[in-house]
This record gives C-alpha cells, structure tokens and sequence, in this order.
C-alpha cells in the first residue's frame, strides 16, 4: 500500500505516487529539523558558553553543507530518476558512481579546507557578533565544533548520495531508514560525549560534533547495507563504486551541470541569511534579533510538507521524462504545487490566527520588544506562507527536467534582488526599522513564487519538457 515502482510512478494514479513518496520525505525532515534542535537541548544544559560556540559556528557549518552535499545530492537524484524512468540501468549505476566521486571527493577537499581555515572562519563570525559575545571560550567552542565537522564531513557527503540515489528510484522509505538511523545514534551519543557518562570520556561541544559525524557514518552504513541487501532492483553499490573509481568524464560533468547550480543556489541564500542577521540586529537591537531567529524556527518547521513534496516531485519528473511521458511530468509539477499551497494556507492562518501562543510555547522566557516583535514577524511570514510553497514545488519541476540553473536564478532574485536590498533600503533610506526587514521576507517569497508560475508555463509552451525527455532518452540510447 505504501511502495510504488517505477511502473506506479510512469503510469499509474500520480496524487497516490505523490503523497505515497512524500510521507516518508516528510517524516525525514522533521526528523532532520529535530536533530538540529538535540545538541542545543544537550549543550543548553553544559554552559551558555557552549551554545554560543556552536551557534557560531552553525552558518559556517551550514554553508559547509551547502557547497559540499548539494551538487552530488540533486544531480544524483535527478540523473538516476530520468534513467530508471527510461529503463537504462547502466546509465543509472553509472550516474551513481559520479554521484559518489563528487562527494567522497568534495567532502574531502573541502573538508581539509575549512579544518585548517577553522580559526579564520570563527575570527570572522565573532567579528559579527555584539560585542558581548566576543569571548575567547566562544570562539574556542566555534573552533572545535567546526572542525570536527570538517573532518567527518566526507561521512555526510557520501551518505546523503546514497539517499538521493534511493529517493532517485522512488524508494523513500529507504531514506527514511538513512536519516533514522543518523539521528538515532546522534541522539544517544550526544548526552554520552558531552556530559561523559560511563566509560565515554567528556569531551563537551566536541563531543557534540563527533557525535553529528557518527550519525553520518551511521546513516551511511545503513544506505549500503539496504542497498546490497538488494531493496531496490538495480541498486548495484559496488558496480557504482567501481564506475566511480573508472572516472568516466561525461557522467561527471553531466552531474556537475545538474548538481552545483544548487549547490551555488543554497551558498547564496545562506550567505544573504547571515548578511540579514546583521541588518536585523542594526534594525532592531538585541530585540529584533530575537524575533528574527524565532520566525526562522518556525518557518523551518512549517515549511518541512513542502520540502518533502519538492523531493518528491523531483523524482516523479525525472522519470515522467526518461519514459518521455511530459505531459505527466507537468501535472505533477502544479499537482504538488497546488497541495503545498493549500497545506501552507492552512499553516498560515493558524500562525496568523495564534502567534502569541506559538512564541509563548517556544519561547516562554521572550518579553517586552522581542516578544512584541516576534509575533509580529510570525504574522507577516504567514501572509507569504503559500507563496513559499508553490516556489518549492515549480523548483522541483525545474529541477526534475535539469533546469537547475533556472532554481538558481530565481533565488538569487528572491534574496539579492529583492530581500536584502528592500530590508536595508526599508529599515534605514525609509526608516520602517525591523518591521521593513520582515517584510522584505515575505515580499520576496510572494515575487519568487509568481516569477516562477509564470516562466514555467512560458518554458512549457515552449517545449522546455520534451527537450528534457529527449536528452534523458539520448542518454539511454
């Protein structure tokens, strides 16, 4: 009831593919948003100085992420799609393998970099920092979590791949057990390092850090092991690890051209998102600040339905057109657009309806001007709730039929087009303050979201699908 194949995803009913990939993606991600919050949960009762560091680290660690485990994750997930929908099985495995090098490769080198760059990095974040966080233990927590971060990244670049692969052939479940397995032993292991409770040494905000990366080789582990249990029919790993090792050139660059615009999508957005902290904090104060980062909270968790129905809707695209089946591809495009949009109205008017309860309930201690603020910022977010998910879901149609590029431009419109400049002109030029910074953000999601309903039905008519379906086909052929 709760499988399909690739049969059920190229001709049979495409709500029931949808929701029956989604469900699992959905979960996944509130799995993952929860993860985020159990070191601070362990670290919170350390020391303040704790939490600090490693909150200062977390756009570093973030952007990390962002440059490394993007690329070999879409481009995987999108190339293995359009060749499972096209029967090529070969091409399938292969494109894994290039998904494979781009990550052991990149979490590697990159890995290296940001070990040895780690002091430079959190020198510049405290530069950032009011002027009463800039303490020498912070900064020394900041160091050490980032590098332990960095040495282990390549754990989490390969066994992300593996998953893309998986949500690439339409087995969301085996995700699923991937991202279960990282957190489960994230979350034993953390209390254990941190605190040193039997015979674990303690080991404080590194602990937290080796924990995180042991969740990674965890979730690894538990991609090979569902994948040579033989969970999905030609999920050949060591075939894939042999390809890889072969070094076949045009795989590699067809992943990258598929890959790194998103990777280069989510390194922009992550560094407008630091540069708004700044904004926010000249804005509004310490306040400001407050109800800034609570508004992130909760707009990461009420976005979590359509992150997974755009991961989704990237692998019913992707083999819709490697069947050359494009007028399915489109439908699940504005299908999924049109549940995230439905869902997130619903989110919306309760955040509208009930934001005092909201911040109460995350944030009992928050008073005064950042209280104040906080439901404010949750009610204009809401307004542009929606929006949001539509853009979600016409990414992913985008995305599926590699237009990764077109992802890329749009968010580089929404957050250094339109969000950054309109907080700072809004704030300062028209003196609005911190209200203009939040509104900018919902200005811009709205913008985003009708830019890109109105291209893709302009690059539909144009015949931007069965382009995508020749070249998948080509590629089988």
């Amino acid at each position: 009831m709760f499988r399909v194949d690739s049969e059920d995803i190229t001709e049979g009913p495409l709500p029931r593919a949808l929701v029956v990939l989604a469900l699992p993606l959905l979960v996944q991600n509130f799995v993952q948003v929860a993860n985020q919050v159990v070191d601070l949960f362990f670290l919170g009762r350390l020391s303040e100085a704790a939490v600090a560091g490693v909150s200062l680290a977390f756009p570093a660690v973030v952007l990390l992420f962002a440059l490394t485990v993007y690329t070999p994750f879409v481009g995987t997930q999108v190339l293995v799609s359009q060749r499972v929908g096209a029967g090529d099985e070969a091409g399938t495995v292969s494109a894994l393998g290039a998904g494979l090098l781009v990550a052991g490769g990149g979490g590697v080198l990159l890995g290296a970099v940001a070990f040895l760059a780690a002091p430079a990095l959190a020198d510049l974040l405290v530069a950032l920092q009011p002027a009463g966080e800039r303490t020498a233990a912070v900064r020394g927590f900041a160091v050490d979590y980032l590098r332990v971060i960095a040495a282990g990244l390549v754990a989490v670049t390969l066994a992300d791949t593996v998953e893309a692969a998986f949500i690439g052939w339409g087995d969301s479940r085996a995700a699923l057990y991937i991202n279960l397995a990282t957190v489960g032993v994230n979350v034993v292991l953390d209390p254990l390092l941190i605190f040193g409770m039997g015979p674990f040494p303690r080991l404080e905000v590194l602990g937290a850090g080796i924990a995180l990366v042991a969740g990674a080789f965890a979730g690894l582990l538990t991609g090979v092991a569902l994948a040579s249990a033989g969970r999905v029919e030609g999920y050949r790993l060591g075939a894939a690890v042999r390809s890889a090792l072969a070094f076949e050139a045009d795989e590699f660059r067809d992943l990258l051209d598929v890959g790194t615009p998103t990777a280069v999508q989510q390194a922009a957005r992550q560094l407008v998102n630091v540069l708004m902290v700044v904004v926010v904090f000249a804005a509004g104060g310490a306040a400001g600040l407050a109800a800034y980062f609570v508004g992130a909270r909760v707009a990461g968790v009420s976005f979590v339905p359509a992150t997974g129905l755009q991961q989704a809707a990237q692998s019913i695209v992707g083999q819709n057109l490697g069947a050359g089946a494009t007028e399915r591809a489109r439908r699940v495009t504005w299908l999924g657009a049109a549940v995230a949009v439905g869902g997130l109205a619903v989110v919306g008017t309760l955040q509208w309806l009930f934001p005092a309860e909201i911040v109460g309930l995350l944030v009992p201690e928050l008073d005064g001007r950042a209280f104040e603020f906080s439901v404010t910022y949750l009610r204009i977010l809401a307004y542009g709730y929606p929006a949001i998910g539509a853009a979600y879901l016409l990414e992913g149609g985008f995305n599926g039929a590699r237009r990764t590029r077109t992802s890329l431009a749009a968010t580089l419109v929404q957050f250094w087009v339109v969000r950054l400049p309109v907080a700072g002109a809004g704030a300062f030029l028209l003196g609005a303050g911190v209200e203009a910074v939040f509104w900018a953000v919902t200005v811009s999601n709205v913008l985003v979201a009708v830019g890109l309903g109105i291209y893709y039905r302009h690059a539909v008519a144009g015949g931007m699908l069965e382009r995508a379906a020749g070249e998948a086909t080509e590629t089988a052929d």
